[in-house]
């Protein structure tokens, strides 16, 4: 019994996916280190300004914070629909989404702070819940991959937050007017004379309600996936749609459904970006990439939600401290999205094993069936 025991342990060890995550981390800081060699640095005090660069003081680890909580709430997004069978490629545009009513809702309104915070984060799921939505609806009525729909409407969404920027310029300025006091959701202002110690330099940085959101919904979708009737619907269709047809599942109907709440995640990112952090939006000459980075918190965490957490405050601060990089070193900060985006290949590699040998089994069992 203890030897199965023990080899039940050790197969169950060589197969965790945290354990191909540490590798994939492992082997991406590797590829950074060569790199940095090659071109004349050293990997070591190298990575050492990189951790200096997130923990050298409260206010940095704040600020890597306030970096990291966007691309939790677009992982999210990203990993439900992952979990439910579907490709979000348009994390990015449902965060412009979120950040444009987001924005429109904080300047236009006048009303209460707490009202006004409440009736704009609930307006920008809504507008995200629908764009998200959109997509789904495209694939099952027309059956157009969400890939290419979602990629589409990512341009969409740019292309419309440069319309209001123009619409509400500030004068001499590459961006908006700043949204209303009221509608603005950052936790502390000037910290320092309310805080002491730690806390009056870690609330420097813009900590705002984005982070309790986020944690919030991670453990809501959690939950819904894990624990409702309405997730393990949503996964069978992932898994098998002609099954969970057959089963009785409206497949089409839980598409719309899976997009829809995918994209209210990523807007509720684009939001509360604008009402804590930034205030205002900016004319985009290029997209901002908290979309697509959530696409790698997403495959870092193996599409699990709780781990959106932990691997979105890892490329986050990761992503913050490649700037320390870059002015103590002059290390580009492009080394920093080499290392990303190696980790994240080395972490698709057993995905993509997976998909091959799923398309295998397939063809297997229609051959075995059409034989019979």
């Amino acid at each position: 019994m203890n030897k199965k025991a023990k080899t039940k342990r050790k197969n169950s060890f060589s197969n965790s996916k945290l354990l191909f995550t540490l590798v994939s981390i492992i082997l991406g800081l590797l590829v950074g280190a060569i790199v940095l060699s090659l071109t004349g640095y050293h990997p070591l005090e190298a990575y050492g300004k990189l951790v200096e660069g997130i923990f050298k003081s409260p206010r940095n680890i704040g600020w890597a914070l306030v970096n990291s909580t966007p691309i939790i709430l677009t992982g999210l997004g990203v990993c439900f629909a992952f979990q439910t069978g579907l490709f979000n490629m348009g994390a990015e545009g449902q965060f412009i989404i979120g950040s444009t009513v987001g924005f429109l809702m904080g300047y236009l309104l006048k009303l209460p702070p707490l009202i006004h915070v409440i009736v704009t984060i609930i307006v920008a799921l809504l507008a995200g819940f629908l764009y998200g939505g959109l997509a789904g609806f495209i694939k099952a009525k027309f059956g157009i991959h969400e890939v290419i729909s979602t990629i589409m409407l990512n341009w969409v969404a740019f292309y419309f937050q440069n319309f209001i920027v123009y619409r509400y310029q500030k004068p001499n300025s590459m961006g908006t007017f700043d949204i209303n006091d009221s509608a603005k959701v950052t936790l502390v202002t000037n910290a320092s004379q309310k805080f002491d110690g730690f806390f009056g330099k870690f609330f420097r940085a813009p900590i705002h309600l984005g982070i309790i959101l986020a944690i919030v919904s991670v453990i809501i979708i959690w939950f819904i996936l894990e624990k409702t009737s309405l997730g393990y619907k949503l996964k069978a269709v992932g898994l098998n749609r002609e099954a969970s047809e057959y089963g009785g599942i409206d497949a089409n109907k839980k598409i719309i459904q899976s997009m829809a709440i995918s994209g209210c995640l990523c807007s509720l990112a684009g939001v509360t970006q604008v009402m804590g952090y930034t205030y205002s939006l900016p004319l985009l000459s290029a997209m901002e990439n908290f979309g697509f980075d959530g696409l790698a918190v997403s495959l870092l965490a193996s599409n699990n939600p709780i781990g959106c957490i932990f691997s979105g405050l890892f490329l986050g601060s990761l992503k913050y401290a490649g700037s320390n990089l870059q002015r103590t070193m002059g290390v580009p900060s492009e080394l920093i999205s080499i290392i990303i985006g190696t980790i994240i290949l080395f972490t698709a590699i057993p995905l993509i094993f997976r998909i091959i040998k799923a398309k295998v089994n397939r063809k297997k069992n229609r051959k075995a069936g059409n034989n019979a």
